[in-house]
C-alpha cells in the first residue's frame, strides 16, 4: 500500500452534513404526506390534532438534524449526543400516527 487507498477524507464531513440535510428533507416528505392523509377532503377536529402531531414531529426531526449538522460544522465535531434517540422516536411516533391514521380514517 503506497498510499493509493487513502480516500477523500476531506469530504467526509460535507457527506455527512449532505446526509443530515437529506433526512431532514425526507421528514418534511412524510410531514407533507402524512398531513395530507390526516385531512383527507375536509379538515375535522381529529384531523387537525394529527396534523399538530406530525408538526411536532417534523419540527423535532428538523431540530435534530440542524443541531448534528451545526456540531459538524465545528473545528472539533462532538459526539452525536441525544440525536438518535430523538430521530429514532421521531420514527416510532410517524409509525404510531400512520397507523392511527389508517385505523381510524374519520376521527
Amino acid at each position: 500500500m503506497n498510499g493509493e487507498n487513502r480516500g477523500d477524507r476531506g469530504l467526509q464531513p460535507e457527506r455527512t452534513r449532505l446526509a443530515w440535510r437529506r433526512t431532514a428533507l425526507a421528514a418534511t416528505a412524510v410531514s407533507v404526506l402524512a398531513a395530507r392523509l390526516a385531512v383527507g377532503t375536509r379538515l375535522t377536529a381529529y384531523g387537525a390534532l394529527c396534523v399538530a402531531a406530525v408538526a411536532l414531529l417534523w419540527l423535532a426531526v428538523v431540530t435534530a438534524c440542524q443541531r448534528r449538522i451545526k456540531a459538524l460544522a465545528a473545528p472539533r465535531p462532538t459526539a452525536a449526543g441525544r440525536v438518535p434517540a430523538v430521530l429514532a422516536a421521531a420514527v416510532a411516533g410517524y409509525a404510531l400516527l400512520g397507523a392511527l391514521l389508517m385505523a381510524l380514517p374519520g376521527g
